[in-house]
């Protein structure tokens, strides 16, 4: 069975990448971009005024191209950018030329980076265009940072941090730019004469991004596939020494009400993280005890489906290079999510003793990534060790080959390993990528092995092309039921019987498909872009029963003010195989369900002070009507405040004695920035379907580069009768020091 479903679809995959690679290419841009770097002659002062010789003398990078809402026209504004380096320090300077007049969301770092004027620098150090950085910053000086991979898709979180420098300078005619990088913080390839560079620059006044290479409007700004070269007049060594030293401190007062005797607890703790850069391009970060009490909470769901959402991950341990860890497998089956590791089934911590993640270059072409995590083993609850072990060999221009091992072992207290309690697995994929990043195809082969279970195996295959009208994405994959992944998410192989109260593990078969044509209209029109998607998705049972397909078809209009609509039909066919309970009533019993809906959506200008957004779907849902309703606004007053605030309401109703349920979700979130150096967020959460409401609040002050003083205060209470049962309450207060030596 195993080889009669993987041998054709390998054989596919590779007849799709030979024919793949015979497409045309265009024009390497690093061939057309090139930009040279020399040693400064003079110390450069970060002082955002340029006033340096060394600036005089920079080779300048400028004509920049239109990127948005239509490409391959000259930029409309000028933009300079010049280079030069010291024995510690990147420098890059960028004049941008301007009207005074901007549009800034934030003054906190990390956030909104894309809804805001700014520039950036997008820099591939291993000249591989396969993983590099990104750092930008905005006319008042807010810094962004994040790390790149062609296994993103364009999904930045801006959660990777490390310490560099800039200044900003506004006047009447332009803003001036001054970035110094230290080569620590970069992850490069000692000797290396040539590295990736990109340049661009956000405008939200009139919605157009501009980009030094010419980038198709379809990629993203940071596409490593479409940078230019740096040139060094001597290649970069590496850099000696370079250790961080991250200790923190950290009290509580908590109290949980919701225990048979309540008390406030007190606590004091402290732990320490460290990043040794044992080569130039290779990273060891370690951690001892963590506390991530600081990092924002997941922002909630209403959940009207048969399986466990998804959340991202947020704790900054697992972030850097994470995409060497978490690209494996295809949405929404991931054999490895990082979030299975120090966090149970409601998302609370569980106690980390120590974490170790090696991750870099080991070659031009050869990146590793090797994670421990332990987990403190208290009665009740066994610790667990956990260990990853991956790679990613670059292969062709763009393309890798990546693998996989993973083990988790129970750790029993007082008694060491539960040698009868694991889970491992072990995979490995090929994925192509053309130089232009049109077609991808990807595809793999994973085991697990459990005690008593044996091996189980997991198959995907996948066709991407993104084109400037046309695009499709075609992907399948296959899951057995002796198939497990203890450090993965792969929501549908576990399934609750209501009936039986029980958890049934089931493989299936699963297909996705979705094409769009995208109309992108020349000249200055009303409607920047405005196209239609058919999306089809269908899962079968092991035995290839059919078990479900929901279908849509979804049109979407984009104006140049920003503002966007939306209209989508949906068809669902579903096979209920368990008994399915969707309110406190009896459950859905198995059978046959077809259902419709409707939706439509609107978002207004984001650029205005005042914004609004909204949503609407009516239909079926399974033999009964849902109907829901969501909108929201946000009021900004540029630039030191954000204030918005969600709604939505959801009218589930189902035929006697299956039940109605009317589920509102609220969420209202303050953000005050007083400088970009001190924050206050406070985030409140009322959800009806989980029976609370939440506050969240937290102040911030960067007192150092990459130091931090964080106050949090979070409340729960039951959400009926409104604050009137409370259910925990906690304050922490922690502190933090970067230390580099």
């Amino acid at each position: 069975m195993l080889l009669r479903r993987t041998i054709p679809a390998l054989a596919g995959m590779l007849l799709c990448t030979g024919l793949l690679q015979g497409q045309s290419q265009p024009g390497d841009m690093r061939e057309s971009h090139q930009l040279r770097i020399r040693r400064a002659s003079s110390p450069i002062v970060m002082d955002g005024l340029l006033g340096e010789a060394a600036w005089e003398e920079a080779d300048v990078a400028t004509d920049f191209w239109q990127k948005y809402p239509t490409d391959g026209i000259p930029a409309g504004k000028k933009t300079e950018v010049r280079l030069t380096y010291d024995d510690r320090f990147l420098y890059l300077s960028a004049v941008c030329y301007d009207t005074g007049e901007y549009v800034v969301q934030t003054l906190k770092r990390d956030s909104r980076f894309f809804d805001g004027d700014a520039f950036a620098l997008v820099l591939d150090p291993v000249n591989r265009r396969t993983n590099g950085f990104l750092f930008g910053v905005s006319p008042y000086n807010v810094q962004s940072e994040d790390l790149l991979s062609q296994n993103s898709f364009g999904q930045l979180n801006f959660s990777w941090d490390n310490r560099w420098y800039s200044e900003v300078t506004r006047l009447d005619d332009r803003w001036i730019v001054e970035m110094a990088i230290p080569f620590k913080t970069l992850r490069f390839e000692a000797g290396l004469q040539t590295w990736g560079i990109n340049f661009f620059r956000n405008d939200l006044k009139e919605n157009k991004y501009h980009s030094w290479t010419p980038l198709p409007v379809n990629f993203d700004l940071t596409d490593l596939g479409y940078t230019g070269a740096l040139q060094w007049d001597a290649p970069p060594q590496k850099t000696g020494t370079n250790v961080s030293v991250i200790p923190y401190i950290r009290t509580s007062l908590y109290k949980d009400k919701e225990v048979a005797d309540p008390a406030t607890d007190t606590e004091f703790d402290a732990g320490v993280d460290a990043k040794l850069a044992l080569t130039s391009s290779l990273n060891l970060d370690l951690t001892v005890n963590p506390d991530f009490s600081q990092v924002d909470v997941d922002v909630q769901q209403t959940n009207l489906t048969r399986f466990s959402l998804n959340f991202p991950e947020r704790r900054p341990f697992f972030l850097e290079n994470n995409d060497l860890f978490t690209s494996f497998g295809t949405p929404p089956a991931r054999p490895i999510f990082t979030r299975r590791m120090g966090l149970d089934e409601d998302r609370m911590p569980v106690p980390i003793v120590f974490g170790a993640r090696l991750s870099g270059n080991l070659g031009k072409r050869l990146r590793v990534g090797l994670l421990n995590l332990q987990t403190k083993a208290e009665e009740g609850r066994n610790g667990q060790n956990y260990t990853i072990a991956t790679f990613n060999q670059s292969v062709l221009k763009r393309s890798l080959i990546k693998g996989y091992v993973t083990n988790r072992q129970a750790v029993v207290k007082g008694e060491g390993l539960d040698y009868d309690d694991y889970g491992r697995n072990a995979g490995v994929e090929f994925n192509f990528l053309n130089l232009p990043g049109t077609w991808n195809v990807f595809g793999g082969l994973h085991l697990s092995d459990k005690p008593e279970i044996g091996l189980g195996t997991f198959r995907n295959l996948a066709l991407q092309h993104s084109g400037r009208n046309l695009s499709f994405f075609v992907d399948y994959f296959g899951i057995d039921t002796d198939y497990y992944a203890d450090i993965g998410f792969i929501p549908r192989l576990d399934n609750y019987d209501a009936a039986n109260d029980t958890i049934v593990h089931l493989g299936y078969e699963h297909l996705f498909s979705r094409v769009g044509y995208t109309w992108r209209p020349a000249g200055d029109r009303a409607v920047i872009a405005h196209g239609f998607a058919l999306r089809n998705v269908m899962d079968w049972q092991p035995d290839l029963t059919f078990n479900e397909r929901s279908s849509s078809a979804s049109y979407q209009v984009q104006f140049r003010n920003t503002s966007q609509v939306a209209l989508a039909v949906e068809d669902n066919d579903t096979r209920l195989l368990f008994a399915t309970r969707f309110t406190d009533a009896e459950p859905l019993p198995p059978g046959k369900y077809v259902y419709r809906n409707i939706s439509m959506g609107y978002n207004s200008d984001a650029r205005k002070a005042f914004a609004v957004e909204g949503e609407a779907q009516l239909g079926d849902f399974y033999n009964g009507s849902l109907n829901r309703f969501s909108g929201g606004f946000t009021y900004r007053v540029q630039p030191w405040g954000s204030f918005s605030l969600t709604v939505e309401q959801n009218y589930l109703r189902l035929p006697e004695p299956y039940g109605d349920a009317d589920l509102t979700l609220i969420n209202q979130r303050s953000e005050v920035n007083f400088s970009n150096k001190l924050f206050w967020t406070t985030f409140l959460q009322y959800n009806t379907q989980a029976d609370n409401f939440n506050i969240n609040s937290r102040l911030q002050w960067r007192f150092a580069p990459m130091s931090d003083l964080f106050l949090v205060y979070t409340d729960n209470y039951l959400s009926s009768p409104f604050l009137q049962v409370n259910r925990n309450r906690g304050v922490v207060l922690k502190l933090n020091y970067w230390l580099t030596f």
